[in-house]
Parts: structure tokens; sequence; C-alpha cells
């Protein structure tokens, strides 16, 4: 079922077909070499062989193609070692339709600029790698005094996977901080325009603003 979601999901995307699926890394490595696909999307969670041995194989068998990580494994050794292994994007679940098309995306830019020369400049190194032009930017580059950024990613990805706007107390359940906290984040947000507020009146008492996030 998730299988067929996410291809749903590649497929939606214009400038992507879904060639080929595999039910664990050993059948994955099987298709990577007999269909000689341009990306790969690879769980780390796999049977029969996981999906950081997998993207190993990968790199070690020298098959030209890259690799964008969906998976649940969260912990900063696995993330390091994805990144290491030369993964274009790492994709946290649960994830929403629009990260995975902002990722796809990134990479059909990505590409489509290293196809148009035959040799690269320094700044055009330094366009893709260090300004990231092409991969999804830093939420905040720079945070105010107070708050920081483990805190701030729980509170996006909390929002991100809420379906209607939610209230300040409601974000300090869900997270586990106090409501001023979160009121705190929530208003840094909203300052950069990472989340709209939305006024909910009350027969009685005063109004409640309530937060929904969007990417844009």
């Amino acid at each position: 079922m998730v299988q067929e979601v996410n291809k749903q999901f590649i497929q939606k995307v214009d400038g992507f077909t879904v060639i080929g699926i595999a039910g664990n890394g050993k059948e994955g490595i099987e298709l990577v070499r007999e269909l000689k696909p341009e990306l790969v999307i690879i769980d780390i969670y796999m049977p029969n062989q996981d999906g950081l041995e997998t993207l190993k194989q990968i790199r070690s068998e020298g098959h030209s193609v890259d690799v964008i990580a969906i998976t649940a494994a969260r912990d900063m050794e696995t993330v390091r070692r994805v990144l290491q292994n030369g993964a274009f994007d790492y994709i946290m679940k649960p994830f929403k339709f629009e990260r995975l098309q902002q990722s796809l995306k990134n990479y059909l830019l990505y590409h489509s600029q290293l196809k148009e020369k035959e040799k690269l400049t320094q700044k055009d190194v330094d366009t893709m790698l260090l300004n990231n032009k092409f991969k999804k930017k830093p939420e905040n580059p720079e945070l105010p005094k107070g708050l920081n950024q483990v805190t701030l990613d729980k509170i996006i990805r909390f929002l991100q996977n809420q379906k209607e706007p939610i209230s300040a107390e409601e974000v300090a359940e869900g997270i586990g901080i106090a409501r001023v906290t979160a009121r705190r984040y929530l208003d840094y947000l909203a300052k950069i325009k990472k989340v709209s507020i939305h006024v909910q009146y009350g027969s009685i008492g005063r109004p409640v603003n309530r937060y929904m996030f969007h990417s844009d």
C-alpha cells in the first residue's frame, strides 16, 4: 500500500515515471542493474537488506544513479551515513506530497543544469553545493535569541501533519512544551511567513489565534 501511494505521488510530478518497484534491498539492487534508472527512491527499513546497505552497494558497484531517501529513521548517525553515501535528499516520514514534490523538482532542476553544460565553472559548483540552489533551503538560517532549531523543527513537523489550524495550546500539548514557549515559536514562524494565523471567535472570552503551516 505504501509503495502504491509513493508511486502515485511520484507520477503526479511532471518529468518522472516509475519504471520499477522493489520489495526489499536485494530486489532493488537487481532492478538498478537491470533497468539503470536515473533516480532511486529508497527506504532505510527494508527486509533482506536495509536501505543503507543497499545504498552502499549501489555506490560500490559504481551505478550512475541518484538516490532520495524516504524513511522513518531520525537518528543523527543514520542521516549522516545516508548523506555520506551520496543521497540527494532525505525525507522523513510522515511527509506530505508537497515535500516529495519539492524534492523531485529540485532534482529535476539540478539534473537539467548538469546536462546543459559539458564543463562546470567554480561558480557553477558553488551555486549547486555551497548555496544549495537546487536543494531545499534551510527553513530558518538565523534564529532569534532564546529559540533553538531542534524545538523549531519539532513544531514545524507537528504543524505539517495538521489538516486544520490549531492553537498554541494544542501545539504545546502535542510537542510537550509550555504554551508560552510554543507561542514564541509560532509568532516567529508567522513573522517569517511560514504559518498563517486564523482568528477563531467564540461566544465567550477572547478570540483564539489558530496556526496553519504553509511551505510557500
